[in-house]
């Protein structure tokens, strides 16, 4: 998954300017983002302080650890039983 170039805080903040009422097209443009982005942070990030969005951030990252894990697992385990299924 990409690394935003934003952290928390930034976020969080370029939310809070277009919450005050500053028209969105101005804001993205102030800050090199597309209105798109803006949206998408609205829509994920919308009412969240900036340490529920590092709890978010970290949740999501374990997630994908745990699925990767998963994966490797469920391989293994496919490969064993494709082993034992030749040798009987």
């Amino acid at each position: 998954m990409r690394k935003s170039k934003f952290s928390e805080s930034q976020i969080a903040e370029v939310l809070k300017e277009a919450e005050a009422g500053v028209a969105v097209a101005d804001v993205a443009r102030k800050h090199g983002i597309s209105a798109a982005t803006l949206y998408q942070w609205r829509s994920k990030y919308g009412g969240m302080s900036v340490s529920d969005m590092q709890r978010l951030r970290e949740l999501e990252q374990g997630n994908a650890r745990l699925k990767r894990m998963y994966a490797n697992l469920s391989l293994e385990h496919e490969l064993v039983k494709e082993v034992l299924a030749k040798n009987w």
